[in-house]
């Protein structure tokens, strides 16, 4: 057979030889043709190759060696688990029903805690500590630790419980608070208070919220069904668990379709009178301030309260004790009892005390002739000539003097002349940020805008 095959192959050979002596050009033409359709001559010579369904297999088997499971299992049998679970404290809370929620099963660690001093003082009888607890499989106490607050800023203490050789021993330590940024968003149904509580924002920041708007945005006449706000917000962590709520670091309010913004800022330099950089290189107090640089903290607050109803405006009426109509020249404000009072703006306290009809009384004189006061307090919390500050309480609401019931009385005067105290705070002055500190704020002011961005695409919430 393999004579046979040679012997063709020779016959094609000489054949081949042949042609191309007799037939070159028609040869040169059958390659040109066979270039210029190389892809059909590529699919064809594919074609030829054979069928992977004809190709032979061949199936291995091999042993596989397990590893012993005695030692796994016996190293396992030693070992030892550690769960971790977390639980905040409650008034009420005994040792036993504490480590009961933990999950603990331990009556050592019990009687620890009852009769050890430090454990008792910060755990029982005290809400709202975060407590976390190391406890084995068997749900005995390696270690448990508590965290609260301490009254120096930027610090909180932490109860440590740890079990040793000897037995149970605590201490307590000073940890530092961390800061982390956080996003939230909501729309007014019937108040700002009901709205930040569904969108699970402390009352702290909600608080802030208003006071930063409380220039512009009348919380107590003014908002509407619809409106809307986002904020970012800081909250202080020890261990990781959030400990408190922090500054308002930006924010947004829509009310009536119209938007307002701000930002925290805090110059690098202290400024002078006139707004204008220092050389002495001191961190200014800082503020709020619109994204264009104004400042958000006018001279007067919009309202000697945080939260309350204005029951009867600056406008004549029927006076309630007098029987007759007058002049009402101020504003009065529907509250509880002992519901706080704060000035409006910085000044000095030029009465405090009892007054006629007003009752207790307060009288706080500001610059450029102004004065403001705030009647029928149930407690004075200022003495005369004492410097206030904006926003400092000066005592509480009541009912004293010519009062048919617990309300606050406010007046605005310039020059010794009524004014109404509700426009009072719209018409006072801002000052901008110093020119120095532009292109920082510029930097900050974007970084917000961002921030802002992002924290109204969180779910808004709706408060009923």
């Amino acid at each position: 057979m393999v004579n046979g095959l040679a012997r063709d192959a020779n016959s094609i050979l000489v054949n081949s030889g042949q042609m191309i002596q007799q037939h070159p050009k028609r040869l040169v033409a059958m390659l040109v043709a066979l270039l210029v359709g190389g892809a059909g001559g590529a699919f064809a010579v594919a074609s030829l190759a054979p069928d992977a369904s004809d190709l032979p297999v061949r199936q291995l088997l091999e042993a596989v060696e397990p590893l012993p499971v005695l030692p796994q299992a016996q190293a396992l049998e030693f070992h030892d688990f550690r769960l971790f679970r977390s639980e905040t404290t409650r008034s009420t809370d005994s040792a036993d029903s504490l480590l009961g929620r933990l999950g603990i099963n331990d009556t050592a660690a019990a009687a620890f805690i009852r009769a050890d001093g430090l454990a008792r003082q910060v755990l029982l009888g005290r809400g709202g500590r975060n407590v976390t607890v190391e406890a084995g499989d068997d749900n005995t106490l390696f270690k448990l630790s508590a965290r609260w607050n301490a009254d120096d800023e930027g610090h909180f203490k932490r109860l440590v419980i740890e079990r040793s050789a000897q037995g149970f021993k605590s201490r307590v330590e000073t940890g530092s608070l961390t800061a982390s940024t956080r996003l939230a968003s909501g729309t007014i149904q019937s108040s700002l208070f009901a709205a930040t509580d569904e969108a699970k924002i402390p009352d702290p920041v909600a608080v802030q919220l208003a006071e930063i708007f409380a220039g512009d945005v009348d919380f107590h006449r003014s908002l509407r069904k619809g409106d809307r706000f986002s904020v970012v917000y800081e909250t202080l962590e020890g261990d990781g668990e959030p400990m408190r709520s922090g500054r308002v670091l930006s924010a947004e309010f829509v009310n009536r379709g119209k938007t307002y913004q701000a930002v925290w800022f805090q110059s690098p330099m202290a400024t002078g009178d006139g707004g204008t950089a220092t050389a002495t290189g001191t961190p200014s107090k800082g503020g709020y301030y619109t994204l264009d640089g104004q400042s958000l903290r006018r001279a007067y607050l919009a309202s000697p309260m945080e939260f309350s109803r204005v029951s009867s405006t600056f406008k004549m009426r029927f006076h309630p004790i007098l029987q007759k109509w007058r002049a009402h020249l101020g504003v009065d404000y529907a509250a509880p009892t002992g519901t706080a009072v704060r000035s409006v703006g910085d000044g000095v306290v030029e009465f405090a005390g009892v007054q006629n009809g007003f009752g207790n009384v307060v009288m706080v004189k500001h610059r450029n002739n102004h004065s403001t006061v705030y009647a029928h307090l149930s407690r004075i919390s200022v003495r005369k000539g004492q410097n206030v500050s904006q926003g400092q309480n000066v005592g509480a609401v009541g009912a004293t003097g010519w009062a048919t019931g617990p309300h606050l009385h406010f007046e605005f005067r310039v020059n010794g002349a009524h004014q109404d105290p509700l426009t009072l705070a719209k018409n006072s002055e801002t000052i901008p940020v110093p020119a120095a500190a532009k292109p920082q704020f510029e930097r900050t002011a974007s970084f917000a805008k961002l921030q802002l961005g992002a924290a109204a695409t969180v779910l808004h919430s709706s408060a009923q």
